[in-house]
């Protein structure tokens, strides 16, 4: 009896702790992209953050990323082919994937899924929201400084509250230090289309801008165009001052890799749950892109106070009292913009030039 006893000892002692450790598996999380991750735009910025999570948590994280995904079924589809592959977490990183994410979600309540840009509740569902205007705002003052003519242009994908927020922050921005500039918004209506982007932007200089401002998906295009026609460019998703040299001004870039390592620790800790987070200027997850040469530092000086001033609540962007441009109140006298505020925006601030059609 003393030898059995001493073999279960041996057996519970190193044969266990050695199949216990076998079974930490590494976790998988899913990457959805809109377009091409090589785009110098928003899904490079995107997938930037993934392969920071990757290296953040080498061995704990493998990650599986699907580009050029659509805001449709197809979106459905590869969550689905995702989750047989083993994902346990999936970063839906565009405003149009939440209808597939709510329907694969139901379908696996053991999956968690993140959505960006909307709201909805559900057990295995978080929401987060990028706070972009910030930086726009702080671009638009830029914009207002820089501009002779007053006339400044918006190429802008889709009329939905994300790039709404951007066009009115802009704005707000641009005339706050120039009351006499317009914004003047062309609608492309596609994430990505060079060729559309292209005619929009050059339309806009035709029609006489001195700056040009666009939030579209991959801004190479856009930021070539304005280089090649000598109109200074306001930059989108990330720092792209090699593209224009002479006429770069500034822009709103993205740093998504610290958000996305906390969510995804959080789901190798057991604490991951249900909720809505907020990236912005105070994060860090949003910020401002470089200036170019034609920026003057007390310029630059003014618009590092007025982000220092966002960052620690003293200057609300979007601050009542606010009305559209057509006199209606969105804002009372004191009231400051909540996140389902700010995810139902659906007009333009006075000085927005341009339709605003139903999305």
């Amino acid at each position: 009896m003393p030898h059995i006893l001493f073999v279960f000892l041996v057996i519970c002692f190193t044969v266990l702790p050695v199949y216990s450790a076998n079974e930490q598996k590494t976790v998988k999380a899913g990457f959805l992209f809109v377009g091409p991750i090589n785009d110098y735009g928003w899904n490079c910025a995107q997938n930037e953050g993934r392969l920071f999570v990757e290296k953040k948590l080498a061995g704990k994280i493998q990650t599986v990323a699907v580009e050029n995904v659509p805001e449709s079924a197809e979106a459905e589809r590869v969550m689905e082919r995702m989750i047989a592959q083993g994902a346990k977490i999936i970063f839906a990183t565009s405003f149009g994937y939440l209808e597939p994410v709510l329907k694969v979600a139901r379908r696996h309540p053991d999956v968690k899924f993140m959505q960006l840009s909307r709201f909805d509740k559900r057990p295995n569902l978080r929401t987060y929201f990028y706070l972009h205007y910030q930086g726009s705002y702080l671009a638009g003052v830029v914009a207002g400084r820089m501009s002779k003519k007053n006339k400044i242009g918006f190429v802008a994908a889709h009329p939905v509250p994300p790039l709404l927020q951007s066009i009115n922050a802009f704005a707000l921005g641009v005339r706050s230090v120039n009351a006499k500039a317009t914004v003047k918004v062309v609608w492309t209506n596609k994430w990505v289309d060079p060729a559309v982007e292209a005619e929009a932007a050059k339309g806009l200089i035709d029609n006489g801008i001195d700056v040009l401002a666009f939030d579209q998906s991959a801004p190479v295009t856009i930021v070539k165009t304005a280089e090649s026609n000598k109109t200074y460019v306001i930059g989108c998703y990330t720092d792209d001052c090699q593209f224009a040299p002479n006429y770069w001004l500034t822009g709103v870039s993205f740093d998504w890799g610290p958000y996305y390592a906390r969510i995804c620790q959080s789901v190798l800790d057991g604490t991951w749950q249900e909720g809505t987070d907020v990236c912005d200027i105070k994060t860090g997850n949003v910020k401002l892109s470089s200036f170019g040469k034609a920026v003057p530092e007390p310029l630059r000086k003014e618009v590092a106070a007025a982000k220092e001033k966002i960052a620690n609540g003293s200057l609300v962007v979007f601050a009542g009292p606010l009305k559209d441009r057509e006199g209606r109140e969105r804002l009372s006298a004191g009231a400051k913009p909540n996140i389902k505020w700010l995810a139902g925006m659906n007009f333009f601030v006075p000085g927005v030039e341009g339709t605003l059609p139903k999305n």
